[in-house]
């Protein structure tokens, strides 16, 4: 039995998908059953829980071998490192409750560093809790720049006529599209040859800034005189606050992004085969980012 947590998010439900197409039996965990059903159609066992709720969770977790593992997003959050560190005590006394011996979990490049590096510090407490689960092999993904950060930039450049941002306009990034995240998790949880405590990087098909990342957009939406810009931090908290995020989130996120800009946060790994993953930023446009953009501007 494979348990994937976050299986209607972005990554869950490829991982769910993915072994359950390779003949698996899979439970899928979620906030909400409707959200799961398309996967219950596929043939997966439908658990519904919070994933602060340690109990539930050890319920989740029962008579599994392998599970997939991650802190949900949440950014209207007051306290989103307090509630990433709930989620990471969960997770792991459940697992530890349930005696499961294989685990992948959700990463990030920068998870490494245990303070400034906003939401991704959340993470490095996650990879420390999950270590000291003495039986248990674990695999952290420590993934780049997710390309699903880049849809928000569907409304900068309505409003604006720009895509616009807190990173440097020449900052090399690893961006990577979250089903190749979900694919390269899958692979592991099926192949399950990785032993004792262990981290992989996951950088994208390769290094972009957001410069050559604008380029690309323009292109694709007919606009090729598109530009980026980088606003003052103040405006762009604002802007973010404006669209949803809580001000303890947007503050996290500009927290990410200094780190970012600063090089404290970065790839530890060569880029190899092992770390390089299909999706172009061409494609992820073609296939997410036009109809997102089309879209907004019907509405």
């Amino acid at each position: 039995m494979y348990v994937v947590l976050g299986a209607s998010g972005n990554t869950g439900h490829v991982v769910a998908q993915q072994l359950l197409s390779g003949g698996k039996k899979v439970r899928v965990v979620g906030r909400n059953a409707d959200h799961l059903q398309f996967l219950a159609a596929q043939g997966a066992e439908v658990f519904v829980g919070d994933v602060t709720d340690a109990q539930a969770l050890t319920k989740a977790f029962q008579k599994a071998e392998s599970a997939y593992v991650m802190i949900p997003p949440d950014n209207t959050s007051t306290d989103f490192r307090a509630f990433q560190n709930r989620v990471g005590a969960a997770i792991s006394k459940a697992l530890q409750n349930a005696g499961v011996r294989n685990i992948v979990s959700l990463s990030s490049i920068g998870a490494d560093k245990p303070a400034g590096t906003g939401p991704v510090a959340g993470l490095h407490d996650l990879e420390q809790k999950l270590n000291q689960l003495a039986a248990a092999n674990v695999l952290h993904l420590r993934a780049g720049y997710f390309m699903e950060n880049t849809l928000g930039q569907a409304g900068a450049i309505h409003l604006m006529g720009s895509t616009a941002g807190p990173l440097r306009p020449d900052l090399k990034l690893p961006m990577i599209a979250s089903c190749d995240i979900g694919k390269a998790a899958a692979e592991a949880l099926l192949r399950l040859d990785f032993r004792g405590k262990q981290t992989q990087e996951l950088q994208g098909q390769r290094d972009l800034d957001y410069n050559e990342a604008t380029a690309i957009t323009g292109k694709a939406i007919g606009k090729p005189e598109l530009k980026y810009v980088q606003p003052a931090n103040d405006q762009i908290r604002a802007a973010m606050v404006r669209m949803g995020m809580s001000d303890n989130f947007a503050g996290l996120i500009l927290e990410m992004a200094a780190a970012l800009n600063s090089g404290h946060m970065r790839p530890l790994e060569p880029r190899s085969a092992r770390n390089t993953t299909a999706t172009t930023f061409e494609n992820f446009v073609a296939e997410y980012f036009v109809p997102a953009y089309q879209q907004q501007a019907a509405a």
